[in-house]
């Protein structure tokens, strides 16, 4: 019988570069291999920008999370495609304004699962779990975030670089459907994504792609938009990462990702 540490070696594929571990080296982590740095390199040289992109999606991250508890009243976080643990994680954001929120990450990248006590940090007041999962596997997912989340109550659902990894033919639209019908009215979705107008990005990622375990799927702006259908968006919609409610408006970067934050009534 294999041991579990034995499946995690196998799965981390060390020999080629994973979203999560590339994502970390271009945020200056170091939680990432050769082969990940080398790629980061790659995606550096033909798009320089890439590293301050990764950078706002993460300020655009802090600043949902803030919209969401202080404004919104949600206590309660699905996180989905959570990467490697950073500063300001979803639960330090959310308990540093109500020590009772309670998150659940989720991610089926090996490291991700080998970190996953770093983002298990709760407050006394909160909860922290972690689910092993993809999310082309909505029902697991539900089942296990329910065993710590109470879905009678709000959720905010959020969804950070995660749909560009499901290619069309995956569906996306409809797994964010599927996640969005088990929470109650009240909840919220927050969902960013990697933007197809620029042509430089476009090569970066097509390098990418041909070397990674994994494929990113860059859509249009109105491609993305669609996720939100059916649901209330909050000012100002469906708009660029630097854009949804800045903190400054000092602009250092490119920016080709869009993101919002929308309600279920």
């Amino acid at each position: 019988m294999d041991h579990p540490r034995d499946e995690v070696r196998v799965r981390l594929q060390t020999d080629r570069p994973h979203s999560a571990r590339v994502w970390n080296y271009l945020l200056g982590g170091k939680d990432n291999y050769p082969v990940d740095s080398e790629v980061g390199d790659v995606i550096l040289s033909t798009f320089p920008e890439f590293a301050a992109v990764a950078r706002l999606q993460r300020q655009f991250l802090a600043r949902a999370v803030r919209y969401l508890v202080e404004e919104a009243g949600i206590r309660q976080f699905l996180d989905i495609g959570t990467g490697l643990p950073t500063a300001d994680n979803t639960h330090e954001l959310a308990q540093r304004i109500a020590p009772e929120s309670r998150i659940v990450y989720v991610d089926n990248d090996p490291l991700v699962l080998t970190h996953a006590q770093a983002l298990l940090t709760s407050s006394e007041e909160g909860a922290c779990a972690y689910v092993d999962a993809d999310v082309r596997d909505p029902a697991r997912i539900l089942a296990e975030a329910e065993k710590t989340l109470d879905f009678g109550r709000p959720v905010a659902l959020t969804m950070l670089g995660i749909m560009g990894q499901i290619s069309d033919d995956e569906r996306p639209g409809e797994l964010v459907a599927e996640l969005l019908s088990a929470l109650p009215a009240g909840s919220y979705l927050a969902l960013s994504d990697g933007i197809d107008s620029n042509e430089a990005l476009n090569t970066a990622v097509r390098t990418y792609n041909g070397q990674s375990a994994n494929t990113y799927h860059l859509r249009s702006p109105q491609e993305i938009a669609t996720f939100f259908e059916g649901l209330e968006l909050v000012e100002p919609g469906v708009v660029a990462t630097a854009d949804w409610r800045p903190d400054t408006e000092a602009r250092d970067t490119v920016d080709v990702a869009v993101c919002g934050v929308a309600r279920k009534n």
